[in-house]
């Protein structure tokens, strides 16, 4: 069974949880950062990745709401 879709919105600015600092130290670009905050209104997670796609799939595969994403280049 797949999870079920999941809306994603941009926003201009998340809080970064990786440095370019350690881009070095992942030359294929496999790390990713996860935060699990308990807040008021429930469950936040915050992620970074060095690609994008695998946080993604991650995020979608919890199906657990709509995901804000930064734009960055």
């Amino acid at each position: 069974m797949e999870p079920p879709a999941t809306s994603v919105s941009f926003v201009p600015a998340l809080p970064d949880l990786i440095d370019p600092s350690e881009y070095d130290d992942h030359p294929a670009g496999n790390l990713v950062r996860i935060q699990i905050r308990i807040t008021d209104a429930g469950v936040e997670i915050l992620g970074d990745a060095m690609r994008p796609v695998t946080l993604e799939a991650l995020l979608a595969a919890l199906g657990a709401g709509p995901i804000e994403q930064m734009l960055c280049g």
